[in-house]
């Protein structure tokens, strides 16, 4: 069985250490009809990582001769490595018959967003930057001057929450992958029509409404703020 109007892009962006990797995970592997994008990257493996597993490690040159060539949907550059997802993605995907679940950043959810306006895109956030920076070193893969590095470029992200169709504030991560469960089947029931709905979907629904950005801009002003950063 194939979800309703496969093809679907889901994207889900978040700061390092905001849980995006686990929900990514619970997403592809808890919902039917999902297949993960495996980026690009010119960046070294870290421990534990394999290629075509997490990401698809390629030397700079290769990355710049597909970009050259117009093969990638979006790309971008981040602490000097280049990420990116291959356009081939769509064509698999209809092909299976399946949604796609994208783990991009804020630049390649502009591109994506730009060219596929239908892309559904969710923003995970920490509670606030000193919980943020707290989970950067409990994981202890950063040097304290990446940490704050990555604590900058954080805020850069989240200052740029109008981009996005869903704001989750990852407090627990349970809740989390629930509610980014919600929205899939939400946005599924929404291409299907009324014949796909069910006591199910619209409880679904409801849950789905309440992570739209425009019922978060507050929790949103509240984070920005223990970031130093000004709101509007």
């Amino acid at each position: 069985m194939t979800g309703a109007g496969a093809g679907q892009l889901f994207i889900i962006s978040g700061p390092s250490g905001s849980g995006k990797s686990s929900v990514v995970s619970f997403v592809v592997n808890s919902l039917p009809d999902m297949m993960f994008s495996i980026s690009y990257t010119t960046r070294e493996p870290r421990a534990g990582e394999q290629d075509g597993r997490d990401y698809r490690f390629i030397s700079r040159e290769a990355f710049e001769t597909m970009l050259a060539r117009g093969e990638l949907l979006e790309h971008a550059q981040v602490f000097g490595s280049y990420y990116g997802t291959h356009r081939s993605i769509l064509e698999e995907a209809r092909r299976q018959g399946k949604d796609v679940v994208l783990d991009i950043d804020v630049e390649g959810t502009r591109q994506v967003k730009s060219s596929l306006a239908r892309a559904v895109a969710i923003l995970l956030l920490p509670p606030s930057r000193q919980e943020l920076e707290r989970r950067l070193q409990q994981r202890a893969l950063d040097t304290a001057e990446m940490v704050q590095r990555r604590l900058e470029r954080a805020r850069q992200e989240i200052e740029n929450y109008r981009l996005y169709d869903y704001l989750i504030v990852n407090r627990v991560l349970a809740d989390t992958c629930a509610q980014v469960q919600a929205i899939v089947l939400a946005e599924r029931t929404r291409r299907a029509g009324p014949a796909g709905s069910s006591p199910e979907a619209r409880a679904a629904e409801a849950r789905a409404a309440g992570a739209r950005t425009e019922a978060n801009r507050s929790q949103v002003s509240a984070i920005l703020e223990s970031f130093g950063a000004q709101t509007q």
